[in-house]
């Protein structure tokens, strides 16, 4: 059924709560006897329920609820629509005397025929009877209720672009309703300076004689380093051990024992940084067959020597 725009009005303020106690009984009873018409108060229903979501609770002070309640002044029950049941009165026709063998024939000489009864009409349902004065009432209010659509639209309208800009243009808005900027406080440790990559490194281990015994040298990427023997006599039931010697460590750092053979390799210094590195003194000492019992020397250092870059890195840095 297609309902005129004060229906549509209607429905919709009913659904916003804004009609009083009798004009909400008469639409209850136009949805009590027409079912489209309560499906369409249903659907203004869930049109509007968002926008109670979207506005925020506001107890009022109960002053205003005196003040409202002196300007409404005492109210009149709603009238109930009236119902008149058109079904018209009835006539029962008695049954016709017939014949009875007990009393004879002396009432009714002749037989008299049965007369056919009377249909009754079929009932109708009820009709229901609207005062004219409160519909005249209701189109006053589609009027107004016209202009609290129009602002109750915009003012949703004006939510959805609000929250739009604050997700993703939150500069366009006014200071006033801009989100405060989140700051975030982030840590970062640099980290110390790594040996440049591919650069070479070379100390060569020599005595207060003069000439080498040792010549370390040490990959700048990989901290991997590889010691020659190249003059240092060996000692029956003694073994050469390699020292890093820095004044940032407290006590000198065993970096193995060079073996017998004529090149020893070690990893051992991955776990340094750089800059202790580059400037420890390398120092190598006789201790007993496997090395110094206590992690410390034993002797003093007979071989000593320092890093020098032989293959510059990549970032061009000059030897030093």
């Amino acid at each position: 059924m297609a309902y005129s725009e004060d229906h549509i009005a209607l429905a919709a303020e009913y659904a916003l709560g804004t009609l009083d106690a009798e004009e909400r009984a008469q639409v209850e009873t136009m949805m009590a006897v027409d079912s489209e018409f309560a499906a369409l108060v249903q659907a203004w229903q869930f049109r509007l329920g968002p926008l109670n979501q979207m506005v925020g609770l506001v107890e009022p002070r109960p002053v205003v609820w005196d003040n409202i309640k002196a300007a409404i002044g005492p109210t009149s029950a709603p009238q109930a629509p009236l119902v008149l049941p058109e079904t018209p009165a009835t006539t029962v026709t008695p049954p016709p005397i017939t014949d009875d063998p007990e009393f004879g024939s002396a009432f009714d000489p002749e037989p008299a025929q049965s007369p056919e009864p009377r249909r009754l009409p079929e009932a109708r349902p009820p009709r229901v009877i609207f005062d004219e004065r409160n519909v005249t009432a209701l189109t006053g209010r589609v009027k107004r209720w016209r202009g609290i659509a129009s602002a109750a639209t915009a003012i949703a309208a004006a939510l959805l672009i609000t929250l739009g800009l604050q997700i993703y243009k939150p500069d366009a808005l006014p200071n006033a309703i801009r989100p405060k900027p989140r700051i975030q406080t982030v840590e970062v440790k640099t980290p110390a300076p790594a040996l440049t990559p591919s650069a070479q490194y070379v100390a060569l281990l020599q005595g207060p004689n003069g000439g080498p015994a040792f010549i370390m040298t040490i990959d700048g990427a990989t901290k991997n380093f590889t010691v020659r023997k190249v003059g240092a006599p060996s000692e029956p039931g003694k073994s050469f051990e390699l020292w890093l010697i820095s004044d940032k460590l407290p006590q000198p750092r065993s970096l193995g024992v060079i073996g017998a053979d004529d090149f020893t390799a070690r990893p051992v210094l991955s776990g340094y940084d750089p800059d202790v590195i580059n400037g420890a003194t390398y120092a190598v000492t006789v201790e007993q067959a496997g090395g110094s019992p206590n992690g410390q020397p034993t002797s003093a250092p007979i071989f000593t020597g320092k890093l020098i870059e032989t293959v510059p890195g990549a970032s061009g840095s000059t030897p030093r």
